[in-house]
């Protein structure tokens, strides 16, 4: 997959969350993680960080959206339930791009929103914990911007069948020179 990506949460406060969002993070392969405005205990993010992702993917902490520092040509996108957010399988995602997720028990900053690129939502009835929508987005990038073979219209997955190996005669040069002479050969 070319491209990367990190991920991030605006106003985390659970310690739990914040362990669950980074190891998925580093199974995903992101490139960093991050956290505005944040305040958790950073010594329990481990029960849940199991994967010790701090030594594998770096971790940036801002104190407020005025702070956020992304690289350049790194497109911010919001994951938040918001009329005018894209349903997230209908999102196109952007090859270079970080992705912040709101807070457990409230919404995206207005100053958050302002900064990003889109605005994303999942398609669903009510919030789902900061981890899992975390996982959603990740997995969904995955299944967009991967290398996959295309779902087969029957349920299932593709066919296990394979092309059977090229077969290939003698060299160009070698067909030409038999013709000239006339000789009979495989090719």
């Amino acid at each position: 997959m070319r491209g990367y990506f990190g991920i991030g949460v605006e106003q985390l406060s659970k310690a739990m969350n914040a362990g669950t969002l980074f190891r998925t993070a580093h199974a995903f392969g992101a490139a960093f993680v991050f956290t505005v405005g944040a305040v958790y205990s950073k010594r329990e993010v481990e029960q849940s960080d199991t994967s010790k992702s701090r030594g594998h993917v770096p971790l940036y902490e801002f104190a407020d959206a005025a702070e956020l520092r992304l690289p350049v040509g790194c497109d911010l996108v919001g994951v938040e339930l918001l009329d005018d957010a894209v349903d997230l399988p209908s999102f196109r995602h952007p090859p270079a791009a970080a992705y912040i997720l709101g807070p457990e028990r409230g919404s995206l900053s207005p100053e958050i929103q302002a900064l990003c690129d889109f605005t994303v939502k999942i398609p669903m009835k009510f919030c789902v914990n900061v981890g899992v929508a975390g996982a959603i987005v990740m997995y969904d990038r995955l299944l967009n911007l991967g290398r996959f073979a295309e779902r087969p219209l029957s349920p299932g997955g593709p066919s296990r069948k394979l092309a059977p190996p090229p077969a290939f005669g003698a060299p160009l040069w070698e067909r030409k020179r038999r013709r000239r002479h006339g000789e009979r050969g495989s090719g």
